[in-house]
């Protein structure tokens, strides 16, 4: 992954910084893939395989544990204590649907990125699948991240204790060893 000059990084010991980092790295290679998918379909040179090979192996490898960090550590905590936030409860169970029905998206995203890279090209078909999927995923991404940027960090920096932050965060580092 490219190193973000002046970017701020946290530590584990912040696990919702971490959280929103990802964020970061989503919006990054999301931008990758769709810089790709607007020339998709004649040859990539080296630079634009080695930038399509890094988004697919991040969002087949990286982003399923940022969903499993908020589906099995940050969810269930503030669901245990959003009952005075209904807001906040179900806005979580429309990013755990939006979590699902990305998933099929990102299959399809590797499934022809995969192909691009193992051909050498796509059809025009292809192609315009490709572009489809990408584009669908970003505008997802785009409402995704404010939602939990903008209401569920925020509330959950509030409304959980030290203790259940350094779980989350214990949880997210057990995921990356």
């Amino acid at each position: 992954m490219p190193v973000q000059i002046g970017a701020k990084s946290h530590h584990f010991t912040e696990p919702l910084g971490l959280l929103s980092d990802c964020h970061r790295r989503i919006e990054m290679f999301l931008g990758s893939l769709s810089a790709i998918a607007k020339v998709a379909g004649p040859p990539l040179n080296d630079e634009g395989r080695r930038t399509l090979e890094n988004a697919l192996r991040y969002f087949r490898e990286a982003a399923p544990k940022h969903t499993a960090d908020e589906e099995q550590s940050l969810f269930p905590r503030l669901s245990a204590l959003s009952k005075e936030s209904v807001t906040v409860l179900a806005r979580m169970e429309e990013l755990e649907k939006e979590h699902q029905w990305a998933e099929s998206l990102h299959a399809e995203v590797d499934r022809l990125g995969q192909r691009y890279l193992f051909n050498g090209g796509l059809s025009d078909h292809d192609s315009a699948e490709f572009s489809n999927a990408i584009e669908a995923l970003a505008a997802m991404y785009q409402r995704h991240i404010t939602v939990e940027d903008e209401l569920l960090f925020p509330f959950a920096e509030k409304a959980l204790t030290r203790a259940d932050r350094l779980a989350i965060a214990a949880e997210m580092a057990a995921r990356r060893r």
